[in-house]
């Protein structure tokens, strides 16, 4: 193998990438240590989930109270979601806000008092669920009141510091990538305030809350900082604008549009008003105008970029996570059209889809983003070998897991439609039950990678004074 063939395997960096700091070293430490315990919160978060997975064929495996199936499974979902999913995107997006903006970060000092908050909530979270201290089957608001007060506390304070920053910007225009960004910092206070207001907490009132609040965490919250990275680190990974900002837009406002009114699209045939079902599945229609816009834009942005895209470790992420975005949300709408949910109703095809939206979406966005800009503001790069096992493992684990959880999902509908009993349905669906937990162990084993990679791309102790601003284009 000759010397030009070894560094090309042992450096695949994007086009014109060298690996050199690219802001200052408040905000390169700030947003490295949100990285950083985010991964920490990952492991933690998927080893539960991992731990639910196992008790489905092995009810016997770990026979303990604070790790029985109904405290581990909430811990698993709250830490993947707001320590996992939310830390990382709000770390990376602090980032993004500073670059786009021209400006450092404001407050760097505030920033790491709100990662202290968040943690704090975290650790009360984990430690409150799984001594079977919650408030009820309210998925994804389990914690009792103080504790959500802490992260409410803490996700406004974020938001100021974003705010803050974007208004110190030295550009009169906003980028595209701020707007989704601020936006998903303004709707989730709006969101957690209504979800935990206790005249909500009674009968159907609880059911309506429930699908309100768990649908847009996802399309208010996860898919705008998600959307609004990308549409900073693809441009700029591929050195070239995006395809057509006039979509980003679209994608923007429509999804505000439509989103808030399809979480009720979750309980087609329950007690629900028949009207606000309709309503949900109307809007679910609708709302695939805000994911083809994005996904299409993004996509497009790609044209003409295979080679690097192949020279690149970051960019196989992002494409993974577009697609993922498509085809989860495509996948949505076609499961709210009644004729459709009899079947998945309430079953494991709902998990499938979930996981196909935050893990084939949320996650490898967030590991695009990861690997595409920390090597520009560390000055150090992960070993390439490593972020391709940790790709194909996350990859294959997750292609094994959603395939294997929405067919027992199938499996179990046609069993209650049929009039088959109860358990007749756990014994179809029991099968997949173990492929879900052999993907499960293959994602689990990718995020030990990846926990490895975040440290190889930690800040080196002394970094160099800021460069020159990242080039995107902010049109006039």
């Amino acid at each position: 193998m000759t010397s030009d063939s070894l560094a090309m395997r042992s450096q695949m960096r994007e086009p014109g990438l060298m690996a050199a700091s690219s802001s200052d070293a408040a905000t390169v430490r700030v947003t490295f240590e949100y990285v950083a315990c985010a991964t920490v919160w990952l492991l933690a978060g998927t080893t539960m989930g991992l731990i639910a997975s196992i008790k489905l064929h092995w009810p016997e495996f770990l026979p303990f109270a604070w790790l029985s199936f109904g405290r581990v499974r909430p811990a698993h979902t709250n830490l993947v979601l707001f320590g996992w999913s939310s830390l990382l995107l709000v770390g990376v997006s602090l980032y993004v806000v500073s670059r786009a903006s021209r400006v450092p970060l404001w407050s760097p000092r505030l920033a790491r008092i709100t990662l202290g908050l968040w943690n704090l909530a975290l650790v009360g979270g984990v430690v409150t669920l799984l001594a079977g201290v919650n408030r009820g089957p309210q998925e994804y608001r389990e914690w009792v009141w103080p504790l959500a007060v802490v992260l409410a506390a803490a996700v406004v304070t974020a938001g100021y510091v974003a705010y803050r920053t974007v208004a110190a910007r030295t550009l009169p225009e906003v980028y595209i990538s701020n707007w989704y960004i601020l936006g998903g910092f303004c709707y989730l206070p709006i969101l957690y305030v209504t979800s935990y207001l206790p005249f909500y907490q009674a009968g159907l009132g609880n059911t309506v809350v429930q699908g309100y609040y768990m649908h847009n965490v996802m399309g208010m919250w996860f898919t705008q900082l998600a959307l609004g990275v990308s549409y900073y680190a693809i441009p700029l990974l591929l050195g070239r604008p995006v395809y057509s900002y006039a979509l980003g837009v679209l994608g923007f406002w429509t999804n505000l549009l439509f989103y808030p009114l399809i979480g009720a699209h979750h309980f087609i045939f329950s007690p629900e008003a028949w009207w606000l079902q309709s309503t949900a599945i109307l809007f679910s229609v609708g709302m695939m105008v805000p994911v083809w816009a994005g996904t299409g834009n993004l996509l497009l942005t790609f044209k003409g970029g295979r080679g690097a895209v192949s020279r690149s470790y970051a960019l196989p992420f992002f494409v993974t996570g577009l697609i993922g975005y498509g085809l989860a949300s495509t996948q949505g709408t076609m499961e709210a059209f009644r004729t459709a949910n009899i079947y998945w109703h309430f079953t494991n095809f709902t998990v499938g889809h979930s996981h196909a939206a935050m893990y084939g979406f949320i996650a490898f966005i967030a590991w695009g983003a990861v690997y595409g800009l920390m090597p520009r503001f560390t000055g150090r790069e992960p070993n390439p070998l490593a972020v391709g096992v940790h790709f194909w493992l996350a990859l294959v684990g997750i292609l094994t897991y959603v395939i294997s959880i929405s067919a027992a999902g199938v499996l179990q509908g046609f069993a209650w439609v049929s009039g088959q009993s109860f358990i007749a349905s756990v014994i179809a669906a029991e099968p997949m039950w173990l492929w879900r937990t052999i993907g499960g162990l293959l994602m689990v084993g990718s995020h030990v990678v990846f926990a490895v990679n975040v440290w190889a791309m930690r800040p080196q102790r002394v970094i160099a004074p800021a460069s020159s601003p990242d080039v995107v284009r902010i049109p006039a």
